[in-house]
């Protein structure tokens, strides 16, 4: 069975992929599925980023004769000290054209006067799933953590190198160990029930 991931970053593919490995699914990125598409993210919450991502390319998809099912997610960083942002503007919080240590260095700048204990955070990732009939899924995933004053580890993505969790940052985990316990993992997790759900039904009809 197909189901399209609304995104061609590598990073969330790979990620993606490692969890479906195993089942029945064959993930395929937009490009690996024909569509070219830049979804602009005008939603004021990751919710309804996401679900402006699965319905356009769903809505591609449908045009090019694929009754697939489409998995779009949004996800980012909320700090405590800065009411809830980056939020949905994580990615372009430094600048549409910013690299990940840009956007390290603007939050690091933007809370060093914030104290030890004060540096509280989350991950967030709203993941949202429509089946061949155009049913939408909403499922959120979270990760609690702090925000550290310098980066550490080399791996992850994004803002990983300071994002400490249960004592290291996301970027001091191997890939393996960050998929087990991610924001995106949570709210995947949820996902891969709900289509054992739908079919199992479908198996009953």
């Amino acid at each position: 069975m197909y189901l399209i991931l609304a995104t061609n970053n590598q990073n969330k593919l790979r990620e993606i992929r490692d969890i479906f490995n195993g089942t029945e699914w064959n993930v395929l990125s937009q490009k690996e599925a024909g569509i070219v598409l830049d979804v602009e993210e005008t939603g004021a919450t990751f919710a309804e980023n996401a679900a402006l991502k699965a319905k356009a390319i769903w809505d591609a998809a449908q045009q090019n004769g694929m009754s697939y099912y489409v998995l779009a997610d949004d996800s980012g960083l909320a700090v405590d000290a800065l009411n809830g942002g980056p939020g949905v503007y994580s990615h372009r919080y430094a600048g549409e054209n910013a690299t990940d240590d840009d956007r390290i260095a603007k939050l690091l700048k933007e809370l060093a006067d914030t104290p030890d204990g004060k540096r509280g955070a989350h991950y967030a990732c709203v993941m949202c799933l429509m089946d061949p009939n155009g049913q939408m899924h909403l499922c959120e995933g979270r990760v609690n953590g702090e925000i550290l004053r310098e980066c550490r580890g080399d791996h992850g993505f994004g803002y990983d190198p300071v994002f400490c969790y249960e004592g290291r940052s996301f970027a001091e985990l191997s890939f393996e160990e960050k998929n087990a316990i991610s924001h995106r993992r949570r709210a995947l997790d949820q996902i891969v029930t709900l289509l054992k759900d739908i079919a199992v039904k479908s198996e009953g009809e």
